[in-house]
């Protein structure tokens, strides 16, 4: 099963960045929105984002707290191929109390490989739904995860699996993508609890890594060995690690929750890696709906749930502009398309010149959200761009919309 340059096969797009390649999208959107393909409301509960690959849907849900699960769909209807089962929803006393799946699958040939709330690491057949191999990291390798339990997408990379188990033991970890065998343990300094961002790839100061924010700030661990190499505290100023990291030639791109971004660049320094400050900005995107780079620039949300372009080199700011408040983030043929915890909608031009909406609309049959003291519950769902549709998720409900350009 080969994915195709249209296909979304793991967190955040085919190079785990936000961005689709896709051309021939629609520049305007109708008043009412995209054609509406098809609505499905019977998914099960959860936060976890689809990815795409051919015919099929992937995505992670959960009933009750004893039943977290992977799920193919068919991109035809909606309906479901298979349901497999993971484990526990993790740190069901959380507060606010939303536990739910979380984490995205990452479709690799013919397997997935998915993590559970509660650390369950699954790798399944994609045609079945299959286990292959299983193991916990929460209880193999002594896993810490944060309050609100496990949120992160496996990366993988080459035969390996990365993930993030959190404590002092294997704050970060690497095992074999084929048997689930460990390769490596990553003791960090600092025996920081998982966040809830994912790992990226980056190449840097001479070395491959995998960069990830922790509780205490953004790491860089060696691909092979997953010996510690560097640390920026300052992406952890804010109250929750969300932010998946910005990686490009060298610079990684952090942001901190509610606070502001970071740009730092990583140099040789003898056998290791330094990190130099570029520039920390407050109002720079920051929020749990990521960012993305197009061209010379970056695109996200920010504390006052303005969308924010800034320069990606220095962090200037070139606009801002209220849109649908804090949103989560992705980017094809030349426009960002925004979903608002608040479930709505919107497409906007991805450039650097000014603030361009093109199109906003609400989702019909939103599902009902919960409020628990004085955080609401948020569609924190991110869009996904796949083979001339949009895929929107919030909770229990899935919505298909064709996007192309009539031709």
């Amino acid at each position: 099963m080969a994915a195709s340059t249209s296909d979304w096969p793991q967190w955040r797009g085919p190079e785990r960045d936000g961005v689709s390649k896709e051309r021939g999208l629609l520049k305007q959107w109708p008043k009412e929105g995209p054609k509406l393909l098809w609505q499905v409301n019977d998914i099960g509960d959860g936060y976890s984002t689809p990815v795409v690959v051919g015919t099929r849907i992937y995505l992670m849900s959960n009933n009750g707290m004893e039943n977290e699960f992977v799920q193919a769909l068919s991109t035809q209807d909606g309906k479901p191929i298979w349901t497999t089962r993971v484990g526990n929803v993790g740190n069901p006393k959380q507060n606010p109390p939303y536990a739910k799946a979380r984490s995205t699958p990452t479709v690799d040939g013919n397997f997935i490989y998915a993590l559970g709330s509660d650390g369950d690491l699954a790798c399944l057949e994609a045609k079945s739904g299959k286990i292959r191999w299983q193991k916990n990291i929460r209880k193999e390798f002594g896993g810490q995860p944060g309050e609100w339990a496990y949120a992160e997408s496996p990366l993988v990379d080459g035969d390996l699996v990365v993930v993030t188990p959190g404590g002092a033991e294997a704050t970060m970890a690497a095992v074999n993508k084929k048997t689930g065998a460990t390769i490596w343990k990553s003791a960090i300094p600092g025996g920081d609890t998982a966040g809830y961002a994912s790992a990226i790839v980056v190449q840097g100061g001479g070395r491959k890594q995998y960069v990830q924010l922790l509780s205490k700030g953004i790491v860089g661990v060696d691909a092979k060995t997953g010996q510690f190499l560097w640390r920026y505290a300052e992406a952890a100023k804010g109250p929750a690690q969300y932010f998946t990291p910005v990686g490009r030639e060298g610079y990684v791109y952090g942001g901190a929750l509610g606070v502001g971004g970071g740009l730092i660049r990583l140099k040789p320094d003898g056998g290791g890696v330094a990190v130099e400050q570029v520039y920390f900005t407050r109002g720079l995107p920051n929020g749990i709906g990521g960012a993305v780079l197009v061209g010379e620039n970056i695109y996200g949300t920010e504390a006052g749930q303005k969308l924010v372009a800034a320069e990606f080199a220095t962090g200037k700011i070139k606009w801002q502009a209220e849109t649908i408040g804090w949103a989560s983030i992705a980017y094809a043929d030349g426009h960002l398309y925004l979903h608002g915890i608040n479930g709505d909608l919107a497409l906007v031009e991805a450039t650097p010149e000014g603030f361009h909406e093109k199109g906003r609309f609400t989702p019909p049959a939103q599902p009902k959200k919960k409020q628990a003291g004085q955080f609401p519950e948020g569609a924190f769902a991110y869009p996904v761009i796949a083979n001339g549709r949009l895929y929107i998720r919030d909770l229990g409900t899935l919505w298909a919309y064709d996007i192309k350009a009539s031709r």
